[in-house]
């Protein structure tokens, strides 16, 4: 475990450890890697600093699985500390005090004869002499979700979790409790509230707002009290049927009657003051034109804020806080081309982790007292690409979709290659309410140094662009979604970069379903489509959410993005299906089910498909959807490989 936290010798900032000039790319391709090199876990994960700058808890990779790892900045005993928690996964961890955090884990159940995903919250001295689940007598199946966490430095959470799985009983709908993780006694603080699904919390822990949602009628409501000694009342509807919609705050402020929220209505998301008494929106505070915003940096009391997160061509950060937008500035000087992130700090700011790379180098993370005006290494991302190592170059390139609609695709090239009649790997995302952006991905990287042309549209529906491009996917499931990914490849060919006969599709998730959709619908493009954890059948997925909350209104929301199931299901045409397609699936998945590739794989057998030749189906029986363990990415990038090799190579 030495290898991970590095912690090497402090370097002032702007010295030798950030100030360094990068090789040629084309060096990248003279490099003899492996698969192993591209599909190795990375080193850390998410490092996130104690309140004191004094310790570190991340995920690591340990022997080829994921563990969480807390860890002293400085030399002494049992410094390293690495925790086990069984089959659980390991979702999310936060810092409570200096002693102590909490983690978000998840497994799946059998609950009334059902597989059921159950999510939890673990207190973890940092010590690791004591690891508490917490309500562990009282919790259902969500209770994960911590509205608040004690800034005075006690060791107070508030947790909101169900107390029964039974939709006819009060306590399905969630409590809010105040919990000591340190003991695990709890205090009622909410009770639960019929409808009512998501509770929020002021930064002095008075629980302020509610938001309740009704799948029947569809309709949304949002309770308010000014203070812990009012009654909540309603002051706020909306009906989904009609298309409205209400804002919801994301942080209040020092103020009682005031917030910050986030709006869309002038076509893209932008930062707002709100009035909690006349719910109407004030000053635009900070908006980047053509782009959504991500999430918000509190300041250190949890009622202003510190930065605001978004993505255009690459993730940004806005900070109002003047001692971050400096330090950052310094920081961004010091390193040049590579990108640094400030990933988190310190309570008194003086303290912080920052990542420092490229899309084409996964870099590292680095400690950063400010005080002492050192910056000194925490952990490479990866061992198999290290320091001055740059693999091949991205960036984003904007192409016209047929009816004038323009995207943005990010671009990656082969290092030491002319961009000139290159075989092509088109990579749509997932979700689809998703998008790329120029960051490293193991994935492409691969690919590319294998020696082809990657290229990842952000087609019509994508995130990130604004309400009226994600609109332009309404309907479009397998149609114009899909017709944007053909232009993409146009593009790619006219400007010369692409070989028009040696194209293969490859994605995941939804971007599992546009291969299997390029495969039948459009094989004549194509030479191959490869299928991770895709989606087959669109009316089985709406079967399958029927077993939960909202489905309803997913399904709703599905035919407003498909309105035909049967006519976009690419399980309803295996024997339409033109060109070799591998199908690969995780049996653990629990985002798509894994029956969504049997069933494919069956129904191509049953067409006349021959195995082997027109398809492939490799089950991976420990996989999740997210690569968690090494060992599934290892197969997975050998079997691409392999296909690749036979049915487009480079």
């Amino acid at each position: 475990m030495s290898r991970i936290i590095m912690l090497l010798a402090g370097t002032a900032l702007g010295g030798s450890a950030l100030a360094q000039t990068p090789p040629p790319a084309a060096a990248a391709q003279a490099q003899q890697w492996t698969v192993r090199d591209f599909a190795a876990l990375p080193l850390m994960e998410r490092p996130s600093l104690s309140p004191d700058g004094l310790h570190i808890a991340s995920r690591v990779a340990v022997n080829g699985e994921q563990r969480l790892v807390i860890a002293d900045v400085y030399e002494g005993p049992n410094r390293i500390r690495s925790m086990g928690l069984g089959d659980n996964d390991l979702n999310w961890w936060k810092w409570v005090n200096d002693d102590w955090l909490i983690a978000g884990v998840g497994n799946e159940s059998n609950v009334q004869g059902m597989p059921w995903y159950l999510s939890r919250v673990v207190s973890i001295k940092r010590d690791g002499s004591k690891v508490t689940l917490l309500a562990k007598n009282a919790a259902a199946q969500n209770a994960d979700d911590v509205i608040w966490i004690a800034r005075d430095g006690s060791p107070r959470i508030l947790l909101s979790y169900q107390t029964s799985i039974y939709y006819s009983e009060p306590g399905f709908w969630p409590k809010v409790d105040e919990i000591d993780i340190s003991t695990g006694r709890m205090r009622s603080i909410v009770a639960p509230r019929q409808h009512v699904r998501g509770w929020y919390a002021d930064a002095g822990g008075t629980v302020r707002m509610g938001v309740g949602y009704n799948d029947a009628s569809r309709t949304s409501t949002l309770l308010y009290r000014a203070d812990g000694r009012s009654s909540f009342r309603v002051v706020d509807r909306a009906n989904r049927r009609r298309d409205e919609s209400m804002v919801v705050p994301l942080l209040f402020t020092a103020d009682p009657g005031k917030a910050i929220a986030s709006d869309d209505h002038e076509g893209a998301d932008a930062l707002y003051e709100y009035d909690l008494g006349t719910l109407e929106l004030g000053r635009k505070i900070f908006a980047a034109p053509g782009f959504d915003l991500g999430g918000i940096e509190e300041d250190a009391a949890g009622t202003g804020l510190a930065g605001v997160r978004y993505t255009a061509d690459a993730p940004a950060v806005h900070w109002f806080d003047p001692n971050l937008a400096k330090i950052q500035a310094d920081i961004d000087k010091a390193v040049g081309d590579r990108r640094a992130r400030i990933i988190s700090t310190s309570r008194d700011g003086q303290k912080m982790i920052v990542h420092v790379g490229t899309p084409d180098q996964p870099g590292a993370y680095y400690y950063y007292d400010t005080a002492a005006g050192a910056m000194s290494v925490l952990s490479r991302v990866s061992d198999q690409f290290p320091g001055k190592t740059r693999l091949s170059p991205v960036k984003t390139i904007r192409y016209k979709a047929r009816d004038g609609l323009e995207i943005a695709a990010v671009l990656t090239l082969p290092a030491g290659r002319e961009a000139k009649d290159l075989p092509l790997i088109l990579m749509p995302h997932g979700g689809p309410f998703a998008r790329d952006s120029e960051e490293w991905d193991w994935w492409v990287q691969f690919l590319a140094w294998r020696g082809y042309a990657v290229l990842q549209p952000n087609y019509r529906g994508s995130a990130g662009y604004g309400t009226a491009f994600a609109e332009k996917g309404e309907g479009q499931w397998g149609l114009a979604m899909q017709d944007d990914l053909n232009d993409a490849v146009d593009w790619a060919v006219g400007q010369g970069i692409a070989d028009a006969k040696r194209v293969c599709m490859v994605g995941a998730s939804y971007g599992g379903y546009a291969a299997m959709r390029a495969a039948q619908r459009d094989g004549g493009r194509y030479r191959c489509a490869m299928s991770y954890a895709g989606v087959s059948d669109l009316a089985a997925m709406m079967r399958y959410d029927g077993r939960f909350l909202y489905h309803g209104t997913r399904k709703d929301w599905m035919k407003e993005q498909a309105p035909d199931f049967t006519a976009v299901s690419p399980v309803n045409f295996a024997a339409q299906f033109s060109t070799p397609i591998l199908l690969m699936h995780g049996k653990k998945d629990r985002r798509v089910q894994v029956n969504q590739s049997r069933e494919m794989a069956e129904k191509l057998k049953a067409a006349g498909k021959v195995e082997g030749r027109d398809y492939i189906y490799v089950e991976q029986p420990l996989a999740d959807h997210f690569f968690s363990r090494e060992a599934d990415r290892i197969e997975f990038l050998e079997k691409l490989d392999a296909f690749l090799k036979e049915h487009n190579p480079a």
